[in-house]
């Protein structure tokens, strides 16, 4: 082979190689991008679901069978507008709109729990009942634009702990301070850690006649449910005192002569309304009466709403509102 025919050669070749390597790419798959990692925020949506009874697929509002006790009859209605009816009914419509975006958001997390644990109210064959010993109080006549718009500007928003929707207990007036569970409720379980006490920071703004209260009871009657509670007679009652209190300062248990009673129990039997709370500040014996005086409006439980109201007025938004009751609990959006 001549070095001319060599050369000739050698240029064939190396034309065949760059056509080939150039064919391969014309084969070869583009590099896929790598996928954006998820946010904090999408990573916290997924650790909780709306619960199966109800959920129509991710991201989707969920649909009711609410049972309405004054009709006696269960009606279907969307998520929001039940939600919309229960803020109306618990919270003054005419109070700030963070104050009822956050009961917005507290009355979905104890809708969203009752049904993840219990199947909602399940003697009713529905997820929610308008009884509201048997769940929350909904009013869709008091619903007005500042609910409207409460509600719309927390749609979907839940509170969670962990994997879990919070139980989103909430009372009218804290008195002084909060109570935990174990205390305010006579909860059996733990507490749950995201139950905390807490400063009410509506002490200077509420008016007097919601902040203190005052009521008496025959001491017979107060014999009896003593004796309907514990099963046991105290006699003919000549002294009543706090046996004990818990953290927050509330009456745990009360003595009647030698018996002890739980604080809690008690007010139930006497009439919620009346002793409207276990924060006791005096028991009397006058006339053959007990004169109880006390301060705050139910069991002091998770979220005031009076203090709900204070931390609106002060420029705090719905989600700092729950925050502050709550501790180190979580706020996602379950559906747009």
């Amino acid at each position: 082979m001549t070095r001319k025919t060599q050369k000739l050669a050698l240029a064939v070749l190396l034309a065949l190689f760059l056509i080939v390597t150039a064919g391969c790419s014309w084969f070869r798959r583009a590099p896929e991008k790598a996928p954006l990692p998820e946010s904090r925020e999408d990573e916290k949506k997924q650790q909780v679901a709306i619960p199966d009874p109800i959920n129509r697929g991710a991201r989707r509002e969920p649909v009711l069978k609410v049972f309405m006790a004054d009709k006696g009859r269960i009606e279907t209605m969307k998520f929001e507008d039940y939600i919309q009816g229960v803020v109306a009914a618990e919270m003054d419509p005419e109070w700030p709109q963070e104050a009822l975006a956050a009961q917005a958001i507290i009355a979905r997390s104890f809708t969203l729990q009752k049904i993840a644990e219990d199947g909602g109210v399940p003697a009713r064959k529905a997820h929610a009942s308008t009884d509201i010993k048997e769940f929350q109080a909904y009013d869709a006549s008091r619903i007005n634009d500042n609910v409207r718009k409460a509600v719309n500007g927390s749609r979907g928003q839940v509170a969670v702990y962990g994997n879990e929707f919070i139980r989103g207990w909430f009372h009218a007036y804290a008195g002084p301070r909060t109570a935990l569970a174990t205390e305010g409720l006579e909860y059996k379980g733990p507490n749950p850690p995201y139950i905390r006490i807490v400063d009410s920071p509506a002490e200077d703004t509420i008016p007097e006649e919601e902040k203190n209260w005052r009521v008496s009871y025959p001491l017979n009657r107060i014999r009896a449910v003593t004796r309907e509670i514990t099963g046991k007679d105290p006699g003919a009652v000549e002294k009543v005192e706090i046996a004990d209190k818990g953290p927050s300062g509330r009456a745990t248990r009360l003595r009647v002569n030698n018996v002890e009673v739980s604080c809690p129990e008690l007010r139930l039997a006497l009439d919620s309304t009346k002793m409207r709370s276990t924060y006791l500040t005096s028991l009397k014996i006058e006339n053959g009466q007990l004169v109880m005086e006390g301060s705050g409006y139910g069991h002091g439980v998770g979220m005031c709403q009076w203090g709900a109201r204070g931390l609106a007025e002060k420029g705090k938004s719905a989600e700092e509102i729950v925050r502050y009751y709550y501790r180190n609990i979580e706020i996602v959006r379950l559906w747009e």
